[in-house]
């Protein structure tokens, strides 16, 4: 096995943006390299943050608030610190996760514009100012992913979860949020690894395998 100690990587980025498939690629990959590794999501992630997921990402709740959607947020994320990430850093695991608090800063500080301070202040209560070891952010063309997203969600079965409302928001709505994106990553250089998403997935994968690997002293196993 290769010396995994517990790490917490998260990946951002606009819904579209092939967030999901680079995860589960990177995941393949470090299992290959002999990690343990554990891939999870926000919102959701357990069967309570499932069902916040479900009400947070129904285009039925559209007249949510603001304010009442980032609790919500929280909500899901201190029970998932619960339930998933913090045992399984504590075992020495590799934690994957689509999304963490960078999104709520992002989708509700930004682009709802409530402001950085709420959000940071909740995260230093409820979340005990847990940071990622590394979060590589997918940086995308706005129309580009927004499309992506919601072609994605109109070729869902009947009978899947409605998750269309945020893909229903203005294309000002998603400038904000990935102007922000960029602010976080510039506020934090040392966490943040921003790879170029318009890109073919081959290539953004082998950018992320590279900067993973570096961020956690992993070499590629090699036959003999």
């Amino acid at each position: 096995m290769a010396h995994c100690k517990g790490t917490f990587v998260t990946i951002e980025g606009l819904d579209g943006c092939g967030k999901s498939t680079q995860l589960e690629k990177l995941a393949a990959v470090l299992r290959a390299d002999g990690c343990d590794v554990v891939v999870t999501r926000e919102p959701g992630g357990t069967v309570m943050g499932d069902k916040i997921r479900a009400l947070l990402l129904d285009s039925a709740s559209s007249g949510l608030s603001p304010w009442a959607e980032m609790a919500l947020m929280f909500a899901s994320r201190a029970q998932h610190l619960k339930e998933v990430i913090l045992p399984a850093l504590e075992t020495g695991r590799v934690v994957l996760c689509d999304r963490f608090t960078d999104s709520t800063e992002a989708y509700q500080g930004s682009g709802r514009r409530l402001g950085s301070d709420p959000v940071l202040t909740l995260h230093r209560i409820l979340c005990g100012n847990l940071q990622p070891d590394l979060t590589i952010l997918m940086d995308s063309d706005v129309s580009a992913s927004v499309a992506r997203a919601r072609r994605r969600n109109q070729s869902r079965s009947p009978d899947a979860a409605d998750e269309n409302r945020f893909e229903q928001e203005s294309r000002a709505f998603f400038e904000r949020v990935r102007s922000a994106y960029l602010a976080i990553a510039r506020r934090e250089p040392q966490r943040f690894f921003v790879v170029d998403a318009r890109r073919t997935p081959d290539v953004v994968h082998q950018d992320i395998v590279q900067a993973v690997r570096e961020r956690l002293g992993v070499r590629a196993r090699t036959s003999a």
